[in-house]
């Protein structure tokens, strides 16, 4: 019995596609597509390994073919840090993994204890995870609001709970709870209680 694979063109590949890369898995960070005259279309991509958090650069020819990474996606709970490992516990067999802070990369910043993930897994092992898009936090630190040039609504940093520096219009106080976008890392709103 043969079995094909569903390959996707250089066409198909797009910025947060996953796809499998010389056996192993990938994420698309940054892509620009191209024309060179008569060499034909490219992809300069750079991908991100999802098991180590390498990142690599590789250009794809017109009639180059990936195989789309095949995910399952699972909830699971953040548990807690210890050094550079992040632990979980996945929501559906109450088993516990960890994952390492070159592989979570920048989402580390947003991850607090009993925070409710997406986590990748890939052959049956956890590989990755993703954050919910809007999460609220605590602040802890946050200087006073300064009267003045607010012409343009005026920002200040914050320090929410987790140690990430945000930045936020100046009626935010410390002990107010904001929402924050983890994709763009913004301020998304207060929460008012």
């Amino acid at each position: 019995m043969m079995f094909f694979h569903l390959m996707i063109g250089i066409t198909g590949i797009k910025k947060g596609s996953k796809i499998i890369y010389q056996t192993e898995p990938f994420e698309v960070i940054y892509e620009q597509h191209s024309k060179t005259g008569r060499a034909g279309a490219v992809l300069r991509t750079k991908l991100k390994n999802l098991i180590t958090g390498a990142v690599i650069n590789k250009t794809f020819q017109g009639s180059d073919k990936v195989e789309p990474m095949k995910i399952e996606n699972r909830k699971a709970q953040f548990l807690y840090a210890e050094s550079k490992l992040f632990y979980f516990m996945d929501n559906e067999n109450y088993e516990q993994f960890e994952l390492n802070q070159e592989v979570i990369g920048d989402s580390a910043e947003f991850l607090k204890e009993g925070a409710e993930i997406d986590v990748f897994y890939f052959k049956n092992q956890p590989v990755n995870i993703n954050l919910p898009i809007k999460m609220a936090f605590e602040v802890v630190e946050a200087p006073p609001g300064v009267k003045g040039n607010t012409a343009d609504g005026g920002s200040k940093q914050v320090i929410i709970e987790t140690g990430a520096k945000i930045n936020t219009p100046l009626f935010i106080k410390i002990g107010d709870v904001i929402q924050i976008n983890t994709e763009t890392r913004e301020y998304a709103g207060k929460f008012n209680g």
